[in-house]
């Protein structure tokens, strides 16, 4: 199955991630509404560069821990587009500041759970109302995809708000799987591992030495665009009867070993 007649709405689609993932369904007939606050250029450039290759793509600028914008946010998509589809809940923030577990701060715990977690939530619940009352195209496929993290089952105790945010992120794919299935609409947990981005710019030497000194399987670290495809798998309806599972996209990080 391909996008044709699918729209999507990507959120954190600016940059990193979650510009490849739009990149990814649009090179698939999806058309793509990219959501991102909207600094420095935001989600704007990269509709230009969608554009560019023959994507119909729109910016909605937008925080998505506002959950009162979150109805006007899938309007606007629909506004420009057509009827969604997709729902990618791709944002997210990392910790304010690495360091002791103990020294950890309320308002980078409150800040993790607000773009992480509820973010998620609420988007997920008022996207999965509005294709519940809505009329939905036959044929068509009907998915939502959370993006977490290893660390929704992986430790990390120098970021542990973080951690704890993507674990409830996690348990967030599974509660929406379980409640939408009689829907049709897929829901579906991809947690990606040691990826390169502009987000782990900072660690990224040491994430590499620790690739090729075995953390993960593969001894590399993953790219964007290999998110996007196995993104793009999911919401083509690539893999069928299957809904409330998590994708481990780690490279084997998290496979048990001796």
């Amino acid at each position: 199955m391909d996008g044709s007649g699918q729209v999507a709405l990507v959120t954190g689609a600016g940059r990193g991630i979650g510009l490849a993932i739009a990149k990814s369904l649009g090179e698939a007939g999806f058309s793509v509404a990219l959501n991102d606050l909207g600094r420095d250029g935001g989600p704007e450039d990269a509709v230009d560069a969608l554009r560019g290759e023959g994507v119909q793509a729109v910016a909605v600028p937008g925080d998505v821990s506002d959950l009162k914008g979150h109805a006007d946010l899938l309007r606007s998509a629909e506004d420009a587009l057509g009827p969604l589809t997709t729902l990618v809940n791709n944002a997210g923030v990392g910790v304010l500041s690495r360091g002791d577990l103990l020294d950890a701060t309320e308002e980078s715990y409150d800040r993790c759970m607000a773009v992480n977690t509820k973010a998620h939530f609420f988007l997920t619940q008022c996207f999965a109302k509005r294709l519940i009352g809505g009329g939905r195209v036959p044929g068509l496929f009907y998915s939502i995809v959370n993006v977490t993290s290893s660390n929704a089952v992986a430790v990390s105790v120098n970021r542990g708000e973080y951690c704890a945010s993507k674990a409830a992120a996690a348990m967030i794919s599974k509660v929406f799987a379980a409640r939408l299935g009689r829907e049709g609409i897929a829901v579906f947990d991809v947690q990606p591992g040691l990826i390169e981005t502009e987000m782990t710019a900072a660690v990224k030497d040491i994430y590499q030495r620790r690739a090729e000194e075995g953390l993960t399987l593969f001894p590399r670290l993953g790219q964007p665009d290999e998110i996007g495809t196995i993104v793009r798998a999911l919401v083509t309806g690539a893999l069928p009867y299957m809904t409330g599972q998590v994708l481990s996209a780690d490279a084997g990080m998290l496979v048990p070993r001796f």
